[in-house]
């Protein structure tokens, strides 16, 4: 994310009134379209990729534990993992 300063691209006015509130400060301002998260990266694909993955080797029967040390994450997040892809269609 990069920053931009405010007194380049907003009235001398409009930064005043926000100094009342905060000065010196880092301040998010929010997108006024909401995106879906990832849909600007290839995160999202690569997480249903591997969740994928682990739902075919867990029908193949491979033990819970044992995803979990491959995919390095915790039984519980495995099993979250498995619990999500039975309930979507």
């Amino acid at each position: 994310m990069s920053y931009v300063r405010a007194d380049e691209i907003l009235p001398e006015d409009l930064i005043k009134d926000i100094q009342r509130y905060v000065s010196g400060k880092s301040v998010y301002i929010p997108s006024r379209e909401k995106k879906d998260w990832g849909s600007q990266t290839v995160t999202r694909q690569y997480y249903q990729s591997r969740n994928g993955t682990i739902v075919q080797k867990r029908e193949r029967g491979v033990p819970v534990r044992a995803l979990a040390e491959e995919f390095s994450l915790s039984e519980k997040s495995i099993q979250r993992i498995i619990r999500a892809a039975k309930r979507s269609p």
